[in-house]
């Protein structure tokens, strides 16, 4: 086997993952009739494992992507997946539902894994798009991002486990009032923190025992918000895209983008601008954060260092990408980005192309361009792995 960085690429459309190395782009692995998740993404574990969520077969998968067997284990869950997280040991795992191809929240449904075990419960929550997180390893509980009323919802995950068949429906033993706007969700392993995304900024809290301690709210530092959370597990710090201007989907070319970033040890937190248009996900490499930016004048990759130094990497157009006039999320082309806190390499896809683009950090060049044999529609979505990187340190999917 391998001991290049490897590039997991999901067509989650067309079912299919690959597995390339980096950056020559060698196929050492594939999966067929898998569509995966994109919402709930891929998930770090440790010992170089990923675990993702089949939304066709309604399946839990563990990747060992540098190991003998690609699929190393399979547990039903609900579906449609939504988000997935896991506590910092990797072994307790909790899958939430969402909406899927549907217009209103229809599934309360949450599972709950034990991978040391293959155990698996489902019970009934709240209907909706839920985050989570797994905070702890020894008497892990779920905490549960809940919007409209929003509230962090606490159960002990062992209560859970142990729920009887049948989907029953559980009630938190403890929880938090929180803004009905809540996007985004990330926990601090070290301290047992976990933290969601609302319009007036980071909510936080501790875990004391079962439940959690309220601290104050970390603010945006500007008149826009973050919808995405992650955690830097070299830096220490939170990671957002900070989006504004107008809330008309369809004046999308117009949007502000900044990327926030708040040290946790130091409680600084600063701001850079990205320029307009569409920016989500962003991805961490050794020492930059990555982020793709979508515009009808041209798209670009963007690669900030720890200094906060931008520098912009152009790319080729998409055929049908979002254009003026109509919105940037529905029947439209996109990318995807990725990166690993050990490696210097950063990968962003061509949506519809089947391409993706391998850029060297440090020199902000094209090393290499990787084609597919299948399209990458909607931009589909990557996880890059190098070995022993501390990507398992943040244990929400990605």
């Amino acid at each position: 086997m391998t001991t290049d960085p490897l590039l997991l690429v999901s067509d989650h459309i067309e079912g299919c993952v690959h597995v390339v190395t980096v950056p020559d782009g060698v196929e050492v692995g594939r999966l067929t009739g898998r569509h995966i998740s994109e919402h709930a993404g891929f998930l770090a574990l440790p010992g170089g494992r990923v675990a993702c969520v089949d939304d066709h077969r309604g399946e839990l998968l563990v990747l060992d992507p540098y190991g003998r067997d690609l699929v190393a284990a399979t547990v039903p869950v609900a579906v449609p997946g939504e988000h997935l997280a896991a506590d910092p040991s990797g072994r307790w795992v909790a899958v939430t539902t969402g909406l899927g191809k549907n217009a209103e929240p229809w599934s309360d449904l949450l599972t709950v894994v034990d991978l040391a075990t293959g155990d698996a419960a489902r019970v009934r929550t709240r209907r909706g798009e839920p985050g989570v997180t797994v905070l702890g390893a020894d008497d892990p509980l779920v905490v549960l991002r809940h919007r409209e009323p929003g509230a962090l919802a606490v159960h002990r995950f062992a209560d859970l486990l142990a729920a009887p068949t049948g989907c029953p429906k559980v009630e938190p033993q403890a929880s938090l009032p929180l803004p009905d706007d809540g996007h985004g969700d990330a926990q601090d392993p070290v301290h047992d923190r976990v933290f969601a995304a609302t319009g007036v900024g980071v909510h936080r809290a501790r875990r004391e025992g079962d439940g959690l301690v309220e601290e104050p709210v970390i603010p945006w530092g500007g008149p826009a918000r973050g919808w995405y959370l992650r955690l830097d597990t070299g830096r220490r710090a939170l990671w957002s895209t900070l989006r504004g201007g107008p809330a008309d989907p369809l004046r999308w070319p117009e949007w502000t983008n900044h990327s926030w970033t708040y040290e946790l040890d130091s409680d600084l937190t600063s701001l850079t601008d990205l320029g307009p248009g569409l920016v989500f996900r962003l991805a961490l490499a050794k020492e930059h954060a990555a982020f793709a930016r979508i515009h009808p004048d041209g798209d670009e990759l963007i690669l900030l260092d720890h200094d906060g130094i931008s520098r912009r990497t152009a790319l080729p157009p998409m055929e049908g990408a979002p254009a003026r006039g109509s919105t940037p999320w529905e029947g439209v082309q996109r990318r995807a980005v990725a990166a690993s806190p050990g490696a210097d390499w950063v990968a962003v896809t061509r949506g519809g192309h089947g391409e993706v683009h391998v850029v060297d950090a440090r020199s902000a060049s094209e090393a290499a361009r990787l084609k597919l044999d299948t399209p990458l529609h909607h931009g589909g979505h990557l996880l890059l792995l190098s070995q022993g990187d501390g990507a398992d340190g943040d244990p929400v999917g990605r």
